[in-house]
């Protein structure tokens, strides 16, 4: 768990363990995503995983004396939560009862695009970057490409309405991500660790009433869950919210947001080849060059972005003392 500080200058090191936990761990939750839930209900999973990993981490705050009773802290943590874990992850676990974990995970990797779209403070900066327009402007055709394809399989063949149903709430779910990223990243306070306590504790509480009223306890049966499916939720529990959620959070809080949003370039190749090696998946061509069309804007993106904040390194190392706070301020997000 990163547990650093947000407030100091984090160690390389600490970094790049962060970065790599994003990158791998996360791509590889969409694999076991699918595993999970070809026997344990899509909301149960989700109530399930957080409640458990929330009050994991919750017990492991309180063991380091941490303040846990913030009101201003909960708040904020419990809003972002929803955003991020209700809405954009419960996306992920409900579009794959019908969709790929592969094209769940290539729709997703969208989201950077949705932090541009979504980052008021940021508006006139980045709409006026020609590069950044030209970005959204391809990302949306590699959405739009994906979305046409399979719109069209499932109106071609009868029954498979609710692919497209899968897609519009992935869509939703990507832009909620991105909105409760931003939200925390201006309005997160106090330790990241107690932060992701609550988020991971409030959008699991929330997925219950969900989960009560689409009867799915009625239709659930301990003795129906495979092995392979209890080990699926112990490592999206361990390994994807408490190692891979943590680091993500904590990421936002000393690194800028477009930085850390840079697993969208790594997360769909490793649910890909995990979907195509082990779990039989295909990936057609056109799925091939919508995910190639999306990396492809996420890059002109970040690069323009990436310059930005070159710029404004640079004025702040030549600025007077006294002159540099508005520069400090300065984060791309």
């Amino acid at each position: 768990m990163m547990t650093a500080p947000a407030n100091k200058n984090p160690s390389t090191v600490m970094v790049v363990i962060a970065f790599a936990t994003v990158y791998l761990v996360w791509g590889s939750t969409y694999f076991f995503i699918q595993k999970a839930i070809q026997h344990i209900p899509a909301l149960m999973l989700g109530a399930t995983r957080f409640v458990a990993a929330g009050l994991i981490m919750l017990g492991w705050c309180a063991l380091r004396k941490e303040s846990l009773w913030n009101p201003q802290q909960i708040k904020h943590a419990a809003v972002s939560g929803l955003l991020l874990l209700l809405i954009g992850n419960g996306a992920v676990i409900w579009a794959e009862k019908s969709l790929p974990s592969s094209l769940v995970a290539v729709l997703v990797s969208s989201s950077p695009i949705w932090f541009v779209v979504l980052d008021k403070p940021k508006w006139k900066e980045n709409f006026s970057s020609r590069e950044i327009l030209l970005g959204l402007i391809i990302g949306f055709i590699g959405v739009i490409l994906l979305f046409s394809e399979q719109a069209s399989k499932a109106l071609s063949q009868s029954g498979n309405a609710v692919q497209i149903v899968g897609l519009l709430i992935l869509i939703i779910g990507s832009m909620s991500w991105a909105g409760g990223s931003l939200y925390a990243k201006y309005n997160s306070s106090g330790s990241g660790t107690v932060n992701t306590a609550w988020q991971m504790l409030a959008a699991g509480i929330a997925f219950i009433p969900g989960s009560l009223v689409s009867n799915e306890w009625q239709t659930f049966h301990l003795s129906d869950v495979t092995t392979e499916s209890w080990l699926s939720l112990l490592y999206l529990i361990f390994m994807g919210s408490l190692a891979g959620y943590s680091a993500y959070v904590w990421l936002l809080q000393v690194r800028p947001a477009t930085q850390v949003s840079t697993y969208a370039y790594v997360n769909p190749v490793v649910a890909v080849l995990l979907g195509v090696f082990f779990a039989g998946e295909h990936m057609t061509w056109l799925q091939i060059s919508g995910l190639a069309i999306i990396l492809t804007s996420v890059l002109l993106i970040n690069l323009a972005k990436y310059r930005k904040e070159s710029v404004q390194t640079k004025e702040k190392a030549m600025a007077p003392s006294g002159k540099s706070t508005l520069l400090q301020r300065e984060e791309v997000a």
